[in-house]
């Protein structure tokens, strides 16, 4: 009799027209993505649907967030991972008389230098820096400052959970002088539950510290997520909601949502 897992796989596979080894593969694979610094190409299109903004509370916003990964062998025990985070913004009312606006925010440009193989103890690593791009199409939808700094990550995968916590800090250097300075921190637990057929939970938050306005904000984020193959293209979708249990003065409030679609292309 075959062991429980490969019974799931295989009910897995016939459910999606996949062969009971890809169902595994697929996974496995679920349980990489949960790994921001995976040796893995990866297209995330990361949609965020967000309310209540502005000094009155009548600002709503959606972004989009192209997230492209992409893992750069350098010698037999390095990789570079690459993480871009392009936004493309619709927004409306999110100060009294402000109209809407479209087009792309700033860039952020991560790059992690990681091990190929975790340590001893099982710890997954990589560090680098980040870098800030003022790629805004319009003054309200960026911060029209280069910034730079540091960033790192730290996780550990035992079974089918992964845990971790990801962090940057970011400071502007230049830009116009009457655009506010930049001096923030961004960290990131999260902790995933993978199942054998595919599916995967997260609990994660990503809050941001502004040392110059000394304020909070804190999104809490529950999301399932499911990979699978469209045609000969491996897909995963993943969605929930997320509740800003801290904010700034002027930023989002209250519930939000996102939805998430990556792109997979394993080596």
């Amino acid at each position: 009799m075959r062991p429980i897992q490969t019974q799931i796989a295989l009910a897995t596979g016939l459910l999606l027209g996949l062969p009971a080894a890809d169902a595994e593969d697929a996974a496995a694979l679920a349980k990489q993505l949960s790994n921001p610094v995976a040796a893995l190409i990866s297209v995330p299109f990361q949609s965020n649907w967000e309310q209540n903004i502005g000094p009155d509370d009548r600002g709503s916003r959606y972004t989009l967030n192209i997230q492209p990964v992409i893992p750069i062998s350098i010698g037999e025990d390095w990789n570079l991972i690459s993480r871009t985070i392009l936004p493309i913004v619709d927004q409306w009312g999110i100060f009294p008389g402000a109209g809407e606006q479209f087009g792309l925010s700033d860039t952020v440009q991560s790059l992690f230098f990681s091990p190929k193989e975790p340590t001893a103890g099982g710890l997954i690593w990589g560090a680098g820096p980040v870098f800030l791009l003022p790629t805004a199409t319009d003054e309200l939808l960026g911060s029209e400052k280069w910034g730079a700094g540091p960033t790192a990550v730290g996780l550990v995968q035992r079974g089918k959970w992964t845990f971790g916590v990801l962090a940057n800090h970011i400071w502007s250097f230049t830009g116009p002088s009457d655009r506010a300075d930049i001096n923030s921190t961004f960290i990131q637990p999260f902790l995933s539950y993978t199942t054998p057929t595919a599916w995967t939970y997260t609990l994660q938050t990503e809050s941001t510290y502004d040392w110059e306005g000394e304020q909070w904000n804190v999104p809490i984020a529950a999301q399932v997520a499911k990979l699978t193959k469209i045609g000969g293209q491996l897909v995963q979708f993943q969605a929930g909601p997320r509740y800003y249990a801290a904010s700034t003065e002027s930023g989002p409030d209250g519930w939000a949502f996102r939805f998430n679609v990556v792109l997979l292309f394993p080596k």
